[in-house]
């Protein structure tokens, strides 16, 4: 199979030069990585891009990148590619296995899309490392279309932190949306499933990747989902509502911090209210004014 990799990168840092030094030494699978940058990354990073065997660097406009956009302009620029692999610059890849284990998953014809386990990096703080251990389990599934009955929107669930992609399914369901503010993962997955592809979770494939976010920082996370889920209500309408994926997070999370951290158990609550109230405010976007919605969103470039 012709595997390529896409990195979208802004300003950068010492997580981007690990990951690099890691698709050195991937093994078992051939890919050519290619990196677009809408800042302008240093020569550090460049030097260790052209040690690469098979690697591209393009450089865009930072106004002009999008979620959605700027990964779908990779994949059609490369329309003999037969499995895309996005990772975020932050993502770095676990073993030198990694991306031949996540491409594995296409072994299986019925497979659209795949993507891989995230655990937390080493400087990550409870919060981060309890929604790493909820989010990404130990057991691999595919998921059909008719598993959102028990699942729910969790059958939809991707990330593009590490997932890849086959081409043709892709064009089946026409791709990455352009304006997209963010979830472009979680909305053609769901568009697979309902076209009658499969997505899997692929736990042997693993990556480094967590946030230490502040409450503020979730506060605006959720703006930005709400917002998707408001925009893009059919997911919704489709798979079931997020607010039942949260209320299980929640549980879970109490209980996790009970046995690990139980004096952050207040600032879990308020963090979680926080995380709930920004939900509810996305949701409500179309009636809040254009200038707020810049203050409370993760991504003002968007609005």
């Amino acid at each position: 199979m012709k595997v390529n990799i896409f990195i979208p990168v802004y300003r950068p840092d010492e997580k981007f030069l690990s990951l690099l030094r890691m698709l050195k030494v991937q093994k078992d699978v051939n890919f050519i990585v290619h990196v677009i940058d809408s800042a302008a990354m240093g020569d550090e990073y460049k030097k260790l891009l052209s040690q690469l065997n098979r690697a591209t660097y393009q450089q865009i406009e930072a106004s002009s990148f999008n979620h959605g956009g700027t990964r779908q302009n990779c994949i059609d620029q490369y329309p003999d590619s037969e499995i895309c692999v996005f990772l975020t610059q932050d993502a770095i890849l676990f073993d030198e296995y990694s991306i031949a284990r996540l491409v594995r998953a296409f072994d299986d014809s019925s497979v659209g899309c795949a993507y891989g386990r995230q655990i937390p990096h080493l400087n990550a703080k409870p919060f981060a490392i309890f929604a790493r251990l909820f989010n990404y389990k130990d057991d691999s599934y595919t998921f059909s279309y008719d598993d959102r009955a028990q699942h729910g929107i969790k059958t939809a669930f991707c990330s593009n932190s590490f997932a890849a992609y086959r081409h043709s399914a892709m064009d089946d369901v026409g791709g990455f949306p352009n304006d997209t503010i963010l979830s472009e993962d979680m909305y053609v997955a769901a568009k697979m499933l309902i076209a009658g592809w499969k997505i899997s979770y692929v736990p042997s494939a693993k990556v480094y990747h967590s946030h230490n976010y502040s409450i503020i920082d979730e506060f605006k996370r959720y703006f930005d989902i709400g917002v998707f889920h408001e925009r893009e209500s059919w997911i919704r309408e489709k798979f079931g509502q997020a607010e039942g994926e949260g209320g299980r997070f929640v549980l879970n999370e109490v209980k996790y911090l009970y046995k690990s951290s139980p004096t952050l158990i207040p600032s879990m609550i308020v963090r979680d209210g926080m995380k709930y109230l920004g939900y509810r405010l996305g949701l409500k976007e179309r009636f809040i004014p254009r200038l707020i919605k810049k203050r409370f969103s993760m991504n003002p470039r968007f609005w």
